[in-house]
């Protein structure tokens, strides 16, 4: 199969796919959100049975995604019109495809404020404010429309500018620079952190093991965040997927690619949360974490404003290489179904992508009272993505691949057409086609509201 497409663009190295993988998995929620859920789910307790979930759930589903895309050798649309013709399986890419449209557009309002406060960092701009002026400079800041528009375009721009490279000259080029340095800054802010007297109650949170409180609403958070922290459900996988090269191991590089991301969010835990606790402040800010309790803490930490800078240069880091995964999935669309060159897909996709993302920057301020459900149109977007195309596709996907593929087709790319040896094959097809429809299926109904 693969034979018809030796000319496509392609990684190059196994380091580079685990970068560029782990990057589209490791965005600002696990930064901020995957600390706070283990802190306040029974630490340890929590994270014990989320990394039963990532290994049970994460890991073989982000293979599924993995062997869709490898197999097929197109986009998250072609792929699946490669594998299954004249069925209506193409449908499972489209919602992929317009799940990653729809969080670009959300994601890079987002992106565009940790720009801006990477040079309100340069600049000092929090110097000698007190707790409440941080939180009316952002309040100011994220309401208007001037200044948060122009860096959610200068962010789009940034991505456009990676994408446009290529596979192996852009995506995999930038992300073995920029993961490597993400995790360098983690580990500088994690070492500062820990040294901050009263440091020891902010580890506490994260790490001691409280099982009184662990119910079935912490047995769902542990799962849905499993399922959401490694970019399942998108399509980005299973474009990366049609990267890898034959020769790469998809278990070992799924494997890893899990790990990574789960030792990122909770290096970021250790970097953050001592802080919070060693200054008395509130653990349970969620987004306002980053961008009013944190800027405070930097204003009474001995050396804030190097860490300040280091913070919020990383945080943008985490988003850069997210959103770069994300565009690539519209991208290889563009170019593999529509016959664009990769010039005019990036610039088509990405300026879509910010002329939605416009409505969604307003929302907090010009368009705020313009509703549709109860939502604003960054709610909206957001819970159509991740509360119901992301968890939706994440199931099909794992019934494609544990019912409709051929199993004989599966283990060719699982074993590198029997080069490797998988022992765990009989279980791996098992979960794929009794243990994670359930577990998916529950979380789409949770995310809904169902349950």
């Amino acid at each position: 199969m693969a034979s018809e497409f030796e000319g496509r663009d392609g990684f190059t190295s196994r380091f580079g796919i685990i970068c560029a993988a782990a990057g589209s998995a490791i965005g600002l929620g696990n930064i901020w959100r995957f600390p706070y859920v283990v802190g306040d789910s029974g630490g340890g307790a929590f994270l014990l049975i989320y990394l039963g979930f990532i290994l049970l759930l994460g890991i073989p589903v982000m293979l599924s995604e993995f062997i869709i895309g490898r197999r097929g050798q197109r986009n998250a649309l072609g792929s699946f019109k490669r594998l299954a013709p004249g069925k209506p399986w193409f449908i499972v890419g489209v919602m992929g495809i317009v799940a990653a449209f729809m969080i670009l557009a959300f994601y890079s309002t987002i992106a565009g404020w940790t720009l801006h406060y990477v040079l309100q960092s340069f600049t000092n701009a929090f110097a000698g404010k007190t707790s409440v002026e941080i939180n009316q400079f952002f309040d100011a800041f994220h309401t208007r429309a001037f200044l948060p528009l122009l860096w959610q375009l200068i962010f789009m721009a940034m991505t456009a500018w990676i994408i446009l490279s290529g596979v192996r000259k852009g995506i995999e080029k930038y992300a073995k620079v920029l993961m490597p340095f993400l995790v360098l800054l983690l580990i500088i802010m994690a070492i500062r952190s820990v040294t901050l007297p009263g440091a020891y109650e902010g580890l506490q949170f994260l790490f001691r093991p409280d099982f009184s409180v662990v119910d079935s609403s912490v047995m769902l958070a542990a799962l849905g965040q499993a399922f959401f922290s490694l970019s399942i459900g998108m399509g980005a996988l299973i474009t990366y997927g049609s990267y890898i090269r034959k020769q790469n191991n998809l278990g070992n590089i799924s494997v890893e690619v899990s790990l990574a991301d789960t030792l990122i969010a909770i290096l970021a835990g250790v970097a953050i949360f001592p802080a919070v606790f060693a200054f008395g402040l509130d653990p349970a800010e969620g987004p306002g974490l980053i961008f009013t309790v944190l800027p405070n803490i930097f204003q009474q930490m001995p050396g804030g404003y190097f860490f300040s800078i280091i913070f919020f240069i990383l945080l943008a880091i985490a988003a850069l290489t997210s959103s770069i995964s994300i565009l690539e999935v519209v991208v290889a669309y563009l170019t593999e179904e529509l016959k664009l060159t990769r010039r005019k897909a990036t610039i088509m996709a990405a300026a879509a992508a910010a002329f939605v993302g416009v409505f969604c920057t307003l929302s907090f301020g010009a368009l705020k009272d313009v509703t549709i459900s109860g939502l604003d149109i960054f709610g909206l977007l957001d819970f159509t993505a991740s509360n119901l195309l992301l968890p939706l596709g994440g199931l099909l996907i794992v019934c494609f691949v544990g019912w409709y593929m051929k199993q004989a087709d599966v283990k060719d790319e699982v074993t590198n057409s029997g080069v490797l040896k998988v022992r765990l094959f009989n279980a791996l097809m098992f979960i794929l086609r009794f243990i994670a429809p359930v577990a998916i299926a529950i979380v789409l109904f949770d995310s809904l509201g169902i349950i």
